[in-house]
Formats: C-alpha cells, structure tokens, sequence
C-alpha cells in the first residue's frame, strides 16, 4: 500500500500525531501557530469554546483554513466529547439528547443508533468530525466517581449492544465513533483526572465484562479508541503499574494482537493527573508513541504541548523511539482522515439550517420518555393529586461531586420551572446547616410544605454528604412530611440504593432540562415510566 505520509518531514509526521485544545470563541495564537508550524493535525473542542452553532461553525472553518493554507494534506480532526446527558459540550447549539445510562435505562438499541446517528449529523454541521464518544464502560461499581450515569449500564451484553448500536449511528452520520475508556473504566473506585486507578482483575475477567463492548464495537466497524490511565497489573509485565496509556502491554499485546484492532488508537488528555502528575506530560508523550498511541491528546496547556512535541522530536533523533514507531501512528492517522475527510466536502453555513428541526425534537422528547425512570413508590404518590392550592417544597442541597469531565452546572431554577409546569404554588429552599437562621427558615419552609421533592446528586460518592441526607431526612420524619417525600436521583441512580428512608424515588440519570420535565411529567401523571435502571438498586 503506498504511504500516505510519503515526503513528509520528520516534523510534519510527528505533528499529525497529536491532538490539542485551546481557549476562546476564536483560534488562539498558540493553537494556530501550532497548526501551521509544527502541523498538528488535531484540535479538541470544549464547552469554553462554543457560544452558539453560527459561531461554532466559524471556529472550524477557520482552524481548517489554516490548516489547509500550512498545506495538510488532510482537513484537521475536530473532535470533541459529546457524549449527550451531562457530558456534552455545546448547549443549545445542537439538540439535546439523554446520555447513556438514560440510554440504557429506555433499553432499545434502535433509539442509542437514532440518537447517534442525530448527534453526528449535528455535529457534522457544526464541522466536528470526529465524536469522543461511545463509553463502552461497564459500571459494576456503584462507588465510581467518573463513570457513573455516562455508561449505558452493568450489564456487559446490555452496553455492548447500545455501543454497536452507537457506533453504527455516528458511522452513518459521517462521524468517526471513538469507543473509550480501553480497557474499562467502570470497575474503579478513582477517578484518573486526579490520580491512577488500579484494576486488579485477571484477564479471564476482563474478556468476560470489560473488554465484551469493545470487542462488538470493533466488530462493527469503531475506527478509534480512546485509552484510559489506568492500571492492570494481572495483564501488564510482571504486574506493573503502567498507565494503559503507556503500556505496550495493553495496547499492542491486548488491543491490537488479542482484540483485532486496526484503527486510531488515542490517548486520554495527557494532562489528567494519572500522568501529568506521574511520568509528566512530555515524558507520556513519548512514553504512549512506543507503546502503541497514535494520537496524543494534551487538551489545555500551550506550553505543555510545545513540549509534549519537542520531546518526541528529542526521542526520534536520540532513538528511544523509531521513525518507524511514529511512521506507523501517522499512517493510521492519515487513513483515518482519507476514510472520513476531504478538503471538499467541509461544511458551508447552510449546513445550519439542518440543526434541530420538529423530527429531531420527536426523537429528543421520546428518548428522554422512555429513559425516566420510577425506581420506587411505596407512598403511593405517583400521580400526584394535589389541591391547587398546595404548596410544594423542592428542597436542594449544596453541590455535589461530579467527575471533570462534566462541565454544567445544576440549576435549581430548571427544576422549580419544570414543576411549575403542573403547579403553580411552588418554593425552593437550600438545606444548609451553617447557622440557626438557616435551620429555622428551614423548618418553617417544611412545616408549610405538603409535598417535598428532594433533587439528589451522587451522594454515594461523599459519606459527609450522604450523612447530612439521612440527618434532613431525620428531620422531615419529625415533621410528620416523610410519606409525602419525593426524591430524585439527578445524577448517579445509586442514591436510590443510598437512601432507601425516602419512600418515592426517580431516576433521570442527569440534571438537564429534558430529563427533569420527564421526570415531573411522571410525577403529575402525564407520562407513565417507561425507564428501568440499568443498574442494580
């Protein structure tokens, strides 16, 4: 076959290896000067650089302009983290849709490859082309701290299929899947943005639940995947600790030679702390190359993926890593980009007129239906019949632990307009127990309540808060409210199972907008559950 990066400088090959971010609304100075001098050959997008879809769309269009005036032989790779739910990076530019253990909990693979196959096409318009996306992650573990309601579940049969079926969709959207975190990130209890998880299982195991979605994914065509800093100490040399990331090991023994694959493999962002923090940022560079990356991901910091190239470089003429080592990675890269992309065939702004639209409303509106979910209703509440007069109380609580990749915010008002919708006499109180004041207002707001709803987030992952829960819920006992208590798993569906005292409980696997008017649809009776947890509670 004739080589793609046939006269390619050493330079150029190296670039085309890596994939980086920037900061702000328009191509900063670094990132172009990257693009064109050292010809990186790809870009990540993040929620800080997205405003709205013209404006999106603008941004892609001109880092490809440059790129194509620095003469690449290729359009740029622009890819992203839309995974939908909570983890998505562009708000109302492009139509909302249910992560994927609200996927998992509406069950139907035919909805997860509709779904995908809608989130290309809008990405697609927008100029992204490559999606960070589908978690093949098997969630067994109810303590995980960054994978949770992002994989579509624990059952591995159940994830494999919604992940071929993911794969299938952006496929036919025109978008390269990306199937992370290999080998699976879902049996761990750390999250590697802060430190590196250790998953001790055999390979027996992992062939048995980890590695089952990506072997279907692979099956059905996935072109790339996406590594996770974690280690494997029953796979890897004599039951060593090195990140997946930089483990020849996992990626040319595991997932090349034992799995078939052939594609893209990427690592996650170098500068997660399981490695910026370990080996470094530049020093992983490398060290991920020889192991078996093709594209190096280093998503926010200038100077670190200055140096992340310039150590490559450094290694190449020094030899600890082979020209054929970086030759084999940009090959992959560059086919990759021949399969999917063309200097041709980027979008034009009257791709803008294709976002939304009522079918893709129809298909967000169901997806979100089918996925809520009644985990239980031992009060009898749901529907509610309430006198209009009745005052509903929707008690929040301070925060709650999110892994870094999610990037909103939950906003309590969305939760007051939502009841609203139903109920006009609606309050929001915040529990605190800083001062005296703040439990009286309290108690006064839950004297005068006949109704409360109790929006939960991952309270399974801080034992403080889960304590300052089962105190408040102490407290509503008192009051003589706790029969007429309804709580709502915003987040993970494990608070469910966490506080089993709260009689009535649903699951929206998420905090945004469409999940909560499901959910509330629910309670007033204008929609019946249709969602199962995909999860054991």
């Amino acid at each position: 076959m004739a080589r793609l990066s046939e006269g390619m400088t050493l330079e150029q090959q190296i670039g085309q290896t890596f994939m980086v971010g920037f900061h702000g609304h328009t191509p900063s100075s670094d990132v172009l000067d990257l693009i064109e001098k050292r010809q990186v050959g790809g870009v990540i997008l993040f929620t800080r650089n997205v405003h709205d879809a013209a404006q999106t769309q603008a941004l892609t269009s001109s880092l490809q302009a440059h790129a194509r005036a620095a003469g690449h032989r290729f359009p740029l790779l622009i890819a992203t983290d839309q995974e939908n739910g909570l983890v998505q990076r562009f708000g109302a530019a492009i139509t909302p849709f249910p992560g994927a253990m609200a996927l998992g909990a509406a069950g139907s693979a035919e909805l997860a490859r509709e779904v995908a196959k809608a989130t290309g096409q809008e990405l697609r318009a927008l100029g992204v082309n490559m999606n960070l996306a589908p978690v093949a992650d098997v969630n067994n573990n109810p303590a995980n701290p960054v994978i949770g309601a992002r994989s579509f579940g624990e059952d591995p049969e159940m994830v494999a299929r919604l992940v071929a079926a993911s794969v299938e969709g952006y496929r036919a959207a025109g978008v390269i899947a990306t199937l992370k975190h290999f080998p699976g990130h879902g049996d761990t209890a750390t999250d590697s943005h802060v430190a590196l998880p250790v998953v001790p299982h055999t390979l027996e195991r992992l062939e048995r639940i980890e590695l089952l979605p990506f072997r279907r994914g692979i099956a059905v065509g996935a072109d790339a995947i996406l590594t996770a800093h974690l280690a494997l100490p029953q796979v890897t040399t004599d039951g060593d600790t090195t990140p997946a990331t930089l483990s020849a090991d996992v990626l040319t023994g595991l997932l090349r030679r034992q799995l078939g694959f052939t594609g893209v493999v990427v690592s996650d962002c170098l500068e997660m702390e399981a490695i910026s923090q370990g080996v470094g940022v530049a020093a992983g560079a490398v060290q991920a190359l020889g192991a078996g990356v093709d594209l190096v991901l280093v998503s926010h910091r200038a100077e670190r993926q200055r140096a992340a190239l310039a150590a490559v470089r450094t290694a190449v003429e020094r030899g600890e890593l082979t020209s054929m080592v970086i030759q084999q990675a940009v090959e992959r890269v560059l086919r990759l980009k021949a399969r999917y992309l063309s200097w041709d065939t980027l979008p034009t702004t009257a791709a803008l007129d294709t976002l939304g639209g009522p079918e893709r409303q129809r298909l967000s509106a169901d997806a979100y239906t089918r996925s809520a979910t009644l985990v239980r209703d031992k009060a009898g509440l749901i529907p509610l019949h309430l006198a209009p007069t009745a005052t509903i109380l929707i008690i929040n609580t301070p925060g709650g632990d999110v892994s870094q990749a999610i990037d909103i915010a939950y906003a309590e008002q969305d939760m007051m307009a939502s009841v609203r919708r139903y109920h006009a006499n609606v309050s929001s109180v915040f529990a605190h127990d800083d001062t005296g004041e703040q439990r009286k207002a309290l108690r006064e707001a839950i004297a005068a309540a006949e109704l409360i709803i109790l929006p939960t987030l991952n309270v399974l992952h801080d034992p403080q808060r889960l304590a300052s829960f089962r105190s408040l819920l102490a407290r509503l006992s008192e009051a003589s409210i706790g029969a007429r208590l309804i709580g709502m798993a915003i987040g993970s569906p494990y608070d469910a199972a966490a506080l089993p005292e709260v009689p009535t409980y649903l699951a929206t696997y998420e905090y945004t907008r469409p999940a909560l008017d499901a959910a509330v649809n629910i309670i007033f009776g204008a929609a019946q559950p249709q969602g199962r947890a995909p999860v054991t509670l």
